[in-house]
This record gives C-alpha cells, sequence and structure tokens, in this order.
C-alpha cells in the first residue's frame, strides 16, 4: 500500500501556490547514512571504538517520529523495512522515503578515500521493493564542470526518471557540490550549482520533475538567486553537511530559511545531537521566529542542564559560528 503523510502535501502545495508561511516549513530526519558510512554512520562506541548496532539508529528514527516535530523521515531501503515492521510513519504524520541511489561520492566509510575522485553513478535498491513501502524517494547528482561526469549523471538520472515514473514512485533530488575543488572559469561554486540545476530540470515535464531540491547552502545570494528562480515549480531544501556547532545548526536554518529555502534535510546535525527531539524542536522555533540562533543555543543548554544530559562543548565555545559560509550573515 503507498504511504503517503496528507500533511507533506499540504504544506507543498502551500508552497508552489505562494502561500508559505514558517509553520510550511518542511524538516526531514536523513537516517540514511548507512548508504555511504556503513557501520560507522551509526556512531561509535566510544569506550570499545566499534559501531553501535542499526537497532541504535532505527530507535532513533522512532523515538523522532513519534515526537511530531518532523515531516519526512528519509532512510535506507533495510531500515524502511525494518520499521515498517515496528511502527507506522505515515499514521504518525511522518512521511517515509528510501534513499534511492548512492553515488561513489557518499561512499565515505571507515578507511575509505572514494570522495577524492569524482562520483560514478551507482544505484543498490530496487524500486519496485521501496515502493512496497512508501512512495517518496531521494535520488542524487553530482555536477564536475567535466563533461563525461555530467552527461553520465544525467543519463543515469533520466533513465531513474523514466523508471520511477513506471513504477509510481515520487522523487526528491540531492545536488552535492563536489567534494574537491573544480575549474568554474573563477564563479562563485552556489552559481555553478544553480545553473547546472536548472539546466537539469529545464526540459523535465512537471510530472516527472522532483518535488524539491536537496543541496548545500552556499550562501545568501546564490540561495536567494535560485529560491526565486521559479517557486512554483523549484522549492529548495537544504542539507545538513557535518555537524558542527549548535549555533551552526541554528544559523544554517535560520539563514537559508530567510533566504529562500523550504526544506532542511538534516542527518549528523540531528543524530549527534544531544538530544535530537530537543534540537529539533528548537530549530522549528528558530524558522517560526520564536527565538534567534544564539537564544536558541541559550536554551537548548538549558534544556540539558535541566535534563541533566553533558553538553558536548561549553555554552560559550557552542555559541561560535564555525561554517565560513554562515559567518558573513550571522548576527
Amino acid at each position: 500500500m503507498p504511504l503517503t503523510a496528507s500533511g507533506l502535501d499540504q504544506k507543498l502545495d502551500r508552497i508552489r501556490a505562494g502561500n508559505y508561511g514558517p509553520k510550511d516549513f518542511i524538516i526531514a530526519d536523513a537516517k540514511d547514512g548507512d548508504m555511504g558510512g556503513g557501520a560507522g554512520a551509526m556512531g561509535i562506541e566510544p569506550t570499545r571504538g566499534l559501531a553501535h548496532p542499526a537497532s541504535v539508529y532505527r530507535s532513533a528514527m522512532m523515538e523522532m517520529a513519534a515526537s511530531g516535530l518532523v515531516d519526512i523521515m528519509l532512510m535506507s531501503l533495510s531500515s524502511a523495512e525494518a520499521l515498517a515492521a515496528e511502527t507506522d510513519l505515515a499514521a504518525q504524520g511522518v512521511t517515509p522515503a528510501v534513499r534511492l541511489n548512492e553515488g561513489t561520492d557518499i561512499w565515505g566509510f571507515r578507511g575509505a578515500n572514494y570522495r577524492s575522485q569524482a562520483a560514478r553513478p551507482f544505484r543498490t535498491a530496487r524500486l519496485d521493493r521501496a515502493r512496497a513501502l512508501c512512495d517518496l524517494g531521494l535520488y542524487a547528482v553530482t555536477f564536475y564542470n567535466d563533461v563525461d561526469r555530467d552527461v553520465a549523471a544525467l543519463n543515469a538520472y533520466s533513465e531513474f526518471r523514466d523508471q520511477a515514473s513506471n513504477a509510481g514512485m515520487r522523487h526528491f533530488l540531492e545536488v552535492f557540490n563536489p567534494a574537491f575543488p573544480i575549474d568554474t572559469g573563477g564563479e562563485d561554486i552556489g552559481i555553478f550549482i544553480n545553473d547546472a540545476i536548472v539546466r537539469c530540470l529545464a526540459g523535465v515535464a512537471s510530472a516527472d520533475r522532483p518535488l524539491f531540491l536537496k543541496m548545500q547552502y552556499n550562501g545568501a545570494r546564490a540561495m536567494s538567486e535560485l529560491a526565486a528562480f521559479d517557486p512554483g515549480n523549484l522549492i529548495v531544501g537544504i542539507l545538513g553537511g557535518s555537524a558542527g556547532t549548535t549555533r551552526d545548526t541554528f544559523e544554517l536554518i535560520s539563514q537559508a530559511e530567510r533566504f529562500g529555502a523550504r526544506v532542511a534535510l538534516f542527518g549528523r546535525k540531528i543524530y549527534y545531537a544531544e538530544d535530537s527531539v530537543e534540537i529539533v524542536r528548537a530549530m522549528r522555533r528558530v524558522v517560526e521566529g520564536d527565538l534567534s540562533p544564539i537564544d536558541a543555543v541559550k536554551a537548548y543548554h538549558d534544556h540539558l542542564g535541566k535534563t541533566g544530559l553533558s553538553p558536548s562543548r561549553s555554552l560559550q565555545d557552542d555559541l561560535q559560528v564555525t561554517d565560513p559560509i554562515l559567518v558573513p550573515e550571522a548576527q
């Protein structure tokens, strides 16, 4: 049976119609780390230095789904099967989604060096197996300004769209920045990525287009340009990247929303937080204007103190902006 959370669709409809309000901001918990990071993505148990079992990761998914704070739970197909046997995400108002490809540039498991090379398209998950669990999936591409690499990526994406359409699978599109510097002739990488995305999708009919994008935040200028380009057809979302400080988390979601993003899909910034549910609750308060990023960090630390959780950093250290792309707009 298809599992579609009407709340997500209603938010997307309001965004496309130009009726967006901060409560319509979409948050996804990206718990698909095993597709790129293997067992190490589950986190490392400090005493023995070994990865946590998958059950720890999946328990965190169920806890987050029960919180009512996220709209989408993004998983590997194996995790989606495991969770389907334990809980009904859609009944909790959460749309289940499955990562449907894993190009080699996300193969970041322990000892691997694949990210030093340009990505090769690759897919493990079968669409029919995924479609039995949900009707939404993630497809990812990376553009290198290399005609052979980029044509290969675009052809693989075209083939995927045809198969997804036949299977009745909707998708959202993740566009990575290259993991290493590329030659853009002096043009800002964010602007190069914007044009690559628009060119990629310009010939795609509405029935086959992604519901929204998942991409790196490349600063206010690039975000403003892409978000304003075709808002009825191209909804921009951001990925979380590395864990960073708590201030980084709140600045990222605040700045991205301010400059036009309508979706945040965070993995490590949620999973590696001292209290995953509370940090998402604070993210929503930041987006909705209840708290500034600075005040949200202070409130989060106050919560940790009251609940007896030890913060990973001192409050002073956690108030620092460490991601250079966020510094120009940080208040």
